[in-house]
């Protein structure tokens, strides 16, 4: 197995980078400042530059990885094409490269309530909106794929244990970075992620089961 990340030095993605190293799974990020991301992330990834928003480019810059994950999204900004751009037009590049070059496994970090269009997120340039239509487009693809919406993220981690539920089932709760990057990488190498939307939030109060159980309980 050979990782490519996509949004590799964003808070979500640097974890999944290092959740990876720490696995010995071979890394291979894409980001748009190597000298940014040599500061950010583990010294023995292999760092190509580049952006989503480069179609052409995108088959090159996965070069022989075999997994893909996406933690890519807009940065809050004036600019009302961001969103768009970013969480529906720049993923559904890499999902079309994916497809070229035969990945094994596509695992696309998006948000709770993205089905939901009367929600607070969405007056950020319907954000929710696009990322809902990067998961379609992904479903359709006919790609092995997990799709992974987490409730609100938290920077520290804790010790919490992780809640997963079906689509559309969760609508409030938190989860730190660092978990998100744990589920993504478990749903790599577990049968029961597969062509599964999952969400998740972390709460202290749950009792803590092994990421095959919680995969499996997902409808």
């Amino acid at each position: 197995m050979k990782a490519f990340v996509a949004g590799a030095t964003g808070e979500t993605g640097r974890r999944i980078v290092t959740e990876l190293v720490a696995r010995n799974i071979p890394v291979r990020a894409l980001v748009r400042d190597i000298d940014k991301a040599r500061s950010i992330l583990p010294p023995n990834v292999e760092l190509v530059q580049g952006d989503v928003l480069e179609a052409a480019t995108l088959a090159t810059a996965l070069g022989d990885s075999t997994v893909v994950l996406c933690a890519t999204g807009a940065k809050p900004s004036l600019d009302p094409t961001g969103p768009y751009k970013v969480d529906l037009e720049g993923t559904k590049n890499l999902i079309d490269a994916a497809k070229g070059k035969e990945i094994e496994h596509f695992v696309l970090v998006t948000s709770l309530c993205t089905s939901q269009f009367f929600h607070p997120l969405n007056l950020f340039w319907l954000i929710l909106v696009w990322k809902k239509q990067a998961e379609e487009y992904l479903q359709k693809s006919g790609l092995t794929y997990t799709i992974v919406r987490p409730g609100g993220l938290k920077n520290e981690d804790n010790s919490d244990a992780v809640i997963m539920q079906s689509a559309d089932t969760l609508s409030e709760g938190s989860i730190p970075r660092q978990k998100v990057a744990i589920v993504c990488v478990e749903a790599l190498t577990e049968p029961s992620a597969r062509n599964k939307i999952v969400e998740i939030v972390a709460k202290p109060e749950a009792a803590p089961k092994p990421f095959g159980e919680l995969f499996a309980g997902v409808a």
